[in-house]
């Protein structure tokens, strides 16, 4: 009978363990979203219905929750793209809903994160951004392939663009500027289709351009 009891008890309590860790992570990415990476661990830990306790069992400090909350994002953000690619009738709607994707899984709130508080060549980091650098690839070459998206445009511009636009303007909460992104970012989109009548100063931005600029803000913040 022990034994039958035991086999019933331990699985529920690795799921509560897993659902316990979820919350927590989906409450810090709220958190650090409209708080900053220096959010209170104590109102995350409200926010996710838990105890410090069990904050602290999970994430031991900041820097393992932060990292916690970006392997989750970016892994989100992978599948989600993945699924997008295999999906999508053409390049440029796979872009289109890449983008409108990432706005809403909060992308964008991940740079400042990774260049202050993570080790960007830490190997778990590195090959989720591996894995998201080649499906964003892979949008990109596909909607130019089929002539759709602008020639003079790299995968480095569409995750600029991203970030850019996610951030909210200076005193508006994120909940309010939530209001506007998509539809700014439908303008942007409409303005990288061909055929296009403006060349662009400069030269395409790179996903190696996004990495130097990540590397170069972490050692600044370090120093």
């Amino acid at each position: 009978m022990a034994t039958t009891v035991a086999k019933r008890v331990t699985p529920r309590l690795r799921a509560d363990a897993t659902r316990n860790r979820e919350r927590i992570i989906a409450a810090a990415q709220q958190a650090f979203i409209e708080l900053g990476a220096d959010a209170p661990l104590d109102e995350i830990a409200r926010r996710a219905g838990i105890g410090n306790a069990t904050l602290y069992r999970h994430f031991p400090d900041r820097r393992e929750l932060i990292r916690g909350v970006v392997l989750s994002v970016l892994t989100t953000v992978s599948n989600e793209a993945e699924a997008i690619v295999a999906e999508a009738e053409d390049g440029f709607a796979a872009l289109e809903a890449f983008v409108h994707g990432a706005v809403d899984w909060k992308a964008g709130a991940l740079c400042p994160m990774l260049s202050e508080w993570m080790d960007i060549g830490e190997a778990d980091i590195m090959a989720a951004r591996d894995r998201l650098d080649a499906v964003v690839g892979l949008v990109v070459a596909r909607a130019q392939a089929e002539g759709t998206l602008r020639a003079d445009i790299g995968p480095g511009d569409i995750m600029i663009i991203v970030a850019q636009i996610t951030r909210p303007l200076p005193g508006a909460s994120p909940a309010d500027h939530q209001h506007f992104v998509h539809r700014h970012l439908q303008i942007v989109l409409d303005g990288l289709r061909e055929p296009h009548g403006s060349v662009l100063p400069g030269r395409p931005a790179t996903l190696e351009d996004l990495r130097e600029h990540c590397a170069a803000s972490a050692a600044q913040g370090r120093g």
